[in-house]
């Protein structure tokens, strides 16, 4: 693993604050906690909030966690635990800052915060507003990671003309793709300076291969999955544009695979009624998927993909074959023919036809390449020395 901090003098590493919408552990979130926790190991301050618990999930152990926030009731306290999902081990708790992400107080508390860090960066579109109102008219910059939502949610005119004007704002707005990039550019008129490509990236150490048929029954008896046959993953979030109806029907398809889901979402309770068999395992939010890397024989991604997404990279580290869109953004990590199979989107026949050849005979050879091809791109060490280089140029001037 690279270790940017043995070359980087101490006034070269800015104090940073991490920014992301809610305390869920996907996506944005994801990354933002890997990379926070990179630079605090390799010497730099570094710190993570959220603005606000998700309003979908107020049992998360974090949703009380703001300045000023009401005690929450006994019953929903058990003695000596907290109720949710546990998170992997080496997590810093994350602090939430505010009741909502633009309400005045959790504005206040960034503002606050920030005074403490030489660069803020703002994870995600759904902390763009905030960063850039409660930064304004201070000396503290912020950068924006855009992980390729702007495409898909400022179609329209106003819209796109709100989003451009919060983005001049940031001193830098990082794509995880060179496509991506140009998006960017080309949508909302950005300096080509201020835009830069810096990948997605997991921690190889995070994800290890099963080393055997012993140590993937042992990730499948965790989950309580089948101990035999075989099995492929899915894991996302369950709404309409991840498409988990494709995997289902793919898998559907296929006599004697099973499919284990990881996620959970508005569209959860319709499709595990619609799928109810023994065949699809609905296993909710997972704290940590590395286990289910290990117990699976393939990784299914079906929905939609506008950026490199942190599923295939991890997916790929951990040795497990995937079966992907064939879109631009996820050539970018995928291979077709080499580290994995990417099928027409949209197509749940073609879906099936590809896992049934990854699974047939060329699962092991696939997932071998993958981790070869992935871990000079996208391995976070790589991927933090990029970030580290950025920070240091980007922040304000007179840093501690």
């Amino acid at each position: 693993m690279s270790d940017a901090a043995s070359h980087l003098p101490a006034g070269a590493r800015p104090r940073v604050l991490h920014v992301i919408a809610d305390p869920r552990r996907r996506g944005a979130q994801s990354f933002a906690r890997d990379l926070d926790r990179e630079l605090r190991r390799r010497g730099q301050a570094s710190a993570l909030r959220a603005l606000a618990p998700h309003p979908d999930d107020r049992r998360s152990p974090d949703a009380g966690r703001y300045p000023g926030a009401p005690e929450r009731p006994a019953a929903a306290r058990p003695p000596g635990a907290l109720p949710g999902p546990r998170p992997p081990a080496g997590a810093a708790p994350t602090g939430v800052l505010g009741p909502g992400r633009l309400h005045p107080r959790t504005l206040r508390a960034l503002r606050a915060a920030a005074r403490t860090a030489d660069v803020v960066v703002a994870h995600g579109l759904g902390t763009l507003s905030a960063c850039a109102l409660a930064l304004a008219g201070t000396r503290t910059p912020f950068v924006h990671v855009s992980s390729g939502e702007p495409g898909r949610r400022t179609a329209g005119a106003a819209r796109r003309l709100h989003t451009g004007a919060l983005l001049h704002r940031a001193a830098a707005v990082t794509a995880h793709s060179d496509e991506a990039r140009t998006v960017l550019l080309d949508r909302f008129r950005l300096p080509g300076t201020v835009v830069r490509t810096i990948p997605n990236g997991r921690s190889a150490d995070r994800y290890p291969p099963a080393r055997d048929a012993a140590e993937r029954r042992a990730a499948r008896a965790g989950l309580g999955l089948p101990a035999e046959g075989l099995l492929v993953a899915w894991v996302g979030a369950i709404t309409r544009e991840k498409r988990l109806d494709l995997a289902l029907d793919a898998v559907g398809r296929m006599p004697d695979v099973r499919l284990a889901v990881a996620g959970d979402g508005p569209l959860r309770a319709a499709l595990e009624s619609r799928y109810e068999c023994a065949r699809a395992i609905f296993l909710g939010d997972l704290a940590d998927p590395a286990a289910l890397y290990r117990a699976a024989d393939a990784l299914v991604l079906t929905g939609e993909v506008r950026s490199v997404p942190g599923v295939l990279i991890e997916a790929g580290l951990a040795g497990l074959p995937v079966v992907a869109p064939d879109t631009g953004p996820v050539r970018a990590a995928v291979q077709d023919g080499v580290t994995g199979v990417l099928a027409p989107p949209g197509d749940p026949a073609a879906f099936a036809e590809s896992l049934a050849k990854v699974l047939a005979r060329e699962g092991p050879a696939l997932a071998a390449a993958a981790r070869a091809h992935l871990l000079p791109r996208f391995e976070l060490g790589a991927v933090a020395d990029a970030w580290q280089g950025l920070l240091a140029e980007v922040a304000r001037p007179g840093r501690a």
